[in-house]
């Protein structure tokens, strides 16, 4: 940001060695925008207010480098390890390391109110489609639902034997998800505050899950018996869950059986839906899977950024947002 800056650059492709270089900042051109240089290796294409695009061309790979639009520093002290915003856009909710949730303001990061309920750590964090309600999981193997209002805590599922590690939310939110490190994923019932079934029991950490509308032409399996007249939006949707031993599954969410198990090349972190058809699913040693559900044989592809964790996935207008350990 001043003249004569620097920041260190690496290029790291694998099974190759790494290159190392820097860019270096000499001054502003006319119209305002920073004079940026790189060393030998590297070539800046274009610099903006906002970003810096950076090629090597010796390995024929280019990144654009941006600028937050805005930085929230207050509202936790250390990592924080899940963050939802609101369907209107208006507020978020996070979790951190320094044990605390909260809800803030999403325009200016003001808090309004910290949700205080959970025994040790917050591990995720959600909210209702309504904006008003917000969906939790903990170390302390419950589930709880809060009002974002008034952040009182409403309802509190227990039932499961290990921390929580994600949620998800069965269309408006009459049934919500849960996967667990005991192994299971739970179906639970808001209005009653009772578990309306095991899901899944893989003997496994479940990391993550995600629930989606199945493509028509999937065999989803019939459920064993009539389901509960409490289920609400069960039908016809495929539960997908990334699992600990190296393991992606889909399950039939309204029959509980088995629709395919595709095995990773390590512990599955987070999964999510590009479609009906398209699911992705990233890895603890950097992959990010993309399976159709109509044939999980072979990958339709899959990404290698870097050996670091992916972390997160989010569906993006036409592609999606990855995030990972590095």
């Amino acid at each position: 940001s001043r003249d004569e800056g620097e920041a260190w650059l690496s290029c790291r492709s694998p099974g190759k060695p790494t290159l190392y270089g820097s860019v270096t900042r000499r001054g502003l051109s006319s119209d305002g925008v920073p004079d940026i240089v790189a060393s030998e290796g590297f070539v800046v294409r274009e610099v903006t207010k906002k970003s810096i695009l950076i090629s090597c061309p010796h390995e024929n790979v280019s990144t654009k480098f941006l600028a937050p639009y805005t930085s929230f520093c207050r509202i936790h002290q250390k990592s924080i390890t899940c963050l939802d915003i609101s369907s209107g856009g208006g507020l978020g909710v996070s979790t951190s390391t320094d044990g605390t949730m909260k809800i803030w303001q999403a325009a200016n990061g003001e808090i309004r109110r910290l949700l205080e309920g959970h025994v040790y750590d917050v591990n995720c964090c959600r909210f209702f489609p309504s904006g008003l309600v917000v969906l939790s999981g903990g170390m302390d193997a419950q589930l709880k639902i809060w009002s974002a209002e008034d952040a009182s805590c409403v309802v509190t599922f227990k039932g499961h034997k290990g921390g929580i590690l994600d949620t998800a939310i069965v269309d408006r939110g009459r049934n919500v998800l849960s996967c667990s490190r005991d192994g299971t994923a739970r179906l639970w019932d808001c209005g009653k505050s009772a578990c309306l079934g095991v899901i899944a029991d893989c003997g496994s950490p479940i990391n993550g899950i995600a629930v989606g509308t199945a493509d028509n032409s999937l065999n989803l399996g019939t459920p064993e018996k009539p389901p509960s007249e409490r289920e609400v939006g069960t039908e016809g949707k495929i539960l997908l869950l990334a699992r600990e031993d190296k393991k992606l599954q889909g399950v039939g969410l309204q029959s509980r059986q088995p629709v395919f198990l595709f095995v990773g090349s390590d512990a599955f972190n987070c999964c999510t839906f590009l479609s009906s058809t398209y699911v992705l699913a990233g890895t603890q040693d950097g992959n990010i899977y993309q399976l159709d559900v109509r044939n999980t044989n072979v990958p339709i592809q899959v990404i290698h950024r870097s050996g670091a964790p992916v972390l997160s996935l989010l569906p993006y207008r036409d592609g999606f947002v990855a995030s990972q350990g590095n």
